[in-house]
């Protein structure tokens, strides 16, 4: 018989849907309320839209508060009633203030993705596949005032293969947080699962992705070019421009390392172009394309694109062209 517990779930994107969907199943967790972000404008419309938490929340009947911010005097009250006993969060977008984890009595849990203390932040599946880890995971821990800070509880990895981008590796770590954090509540609120400090060696960063890292840099090496790629699939999506009159933007889906060769060529130069894909020279080493999109087409292989826009070797791509 598991302790039933008065329980808040805060989170946003869609990464805490997983989490949220585990402990509704789960009659002694059902959330009393979720706390999520507001409808912001989205889409070419921008029309007002829900956060994925919402509209799970909505459809599964779990009543649903949306502050602009958590911190507000108004809200904390609002919280205080619902009398909770702990609190989850996963994704929610906003650092937790003390009055507010001061709250429920259990306190409050976390689900990050990363295995901290590497990739603190906003974006650890991101980072982890740039900086080539071969191995993450995900983290239960408790929330304290600093930025993913708080004492470990419990922690589960997974390998990172050359198959994952950030979509792949953003999927089955939702699901392996989620199932984690129903293995954790219980031993956590019965006191047999002490908390552990985080050790700051080995910790680092993870800052939010900005939209121009996605722009292809052929003077990287090829690795890290293709990690590159993998990295910003699907948000906000590798890219290069195509060295015709109105420049248009070449989305790059998938691609592979090749190995270094005597004759490379310039970073951008399109060495070879065909039913293989569209190999293209790095600071060292070579990319070839797999699968690419041109702005306003659809996704295809490289040897469809190629069927109607020939590059020639020795065409230049991105900021060179």
């Amino acid at each position: 018989m598991k302790p039933r517990l008065r329980l808040v779930f805060m989170g946003s994107a869609e990464f805490a849907c997983p989490a949220l969907e585990r402990l509704i199943r789960i009659p002694e967790w059902r959330p009393a309320a979720v706390v999520t972000q507001p409808d912001r404008p989205r889409g070419r419309g921008l029309a007002l839209l829900p956060t994925p938490v919402k509209s799970l929340a909505t459809a599964r009947g779990v009543p649903v508060l949306q502050p602009e911010k958590c911190r507000d005097s108004r809200f904390l009250e609002e919280l205080e009633r619902v009398k909770p006993d702990l609190i989850v969060a996963a994704a929610y977008g906003q650092i937790l203030p003390a009055a507010l984890l001061a709250i429920p009595r259990c306190g409050c849990l976390n689900i990050h993705a990363s295995l901290l203390p590497r990739h603190r932040g906003a974006a650890p599946i991101q980072r982890a596949i740039l900086e080539g880890d071969r191995v993450t995971g995900v983290t239960i821990m408790q929330v304290d005032e600093g930025l993913d800070t708080g004492a470990i509880l419990s922690q589960a990895e997974t390998p990172i293969s050359p198959e994952d981008d950030a979509r792949s590796l953003h999927d089955r770590l939702a699901a392996m947080g989620a199932e984690l954090l129903a293995q954790t509540i219980e031993p956590y609120v019965t006191g047999k699962l002490k908390p552990r400090p985080q050790p700051e060696e080995g910790a680092s960063y993870a800052p939010k992705i900005k939209r121009e890292e996605g722009r292809m840099d052929w003077s990287e090496p090829a690795e890290r070019a293709w990690r590159r790629v993998r990295a910003m699939t699907p948000w906000p999506g590798a890219h290069t421009f195509l060295p015709f009159p109105e420049r248009p933007l070449l989305k790059i889906w998938k691609a592979e390392p090749l190995p270094l060769t005597a004759d490379a060529g310039l970073p951008g130069e399109v060495l070879a172009a065909g039913s293989e894909g569209i190999d293209v020279a790095c600071g060292e080493g070579a990319l070839r394309l797999l699968e690419v999109q041109r702005e306003g087409s659809r996704r295809m292989r490289a040897r469809e694109f190629l069927a109607g826009s020939p590059l020639p070797p020795g065409t230049r791509l991105g900021a060179g062209a």
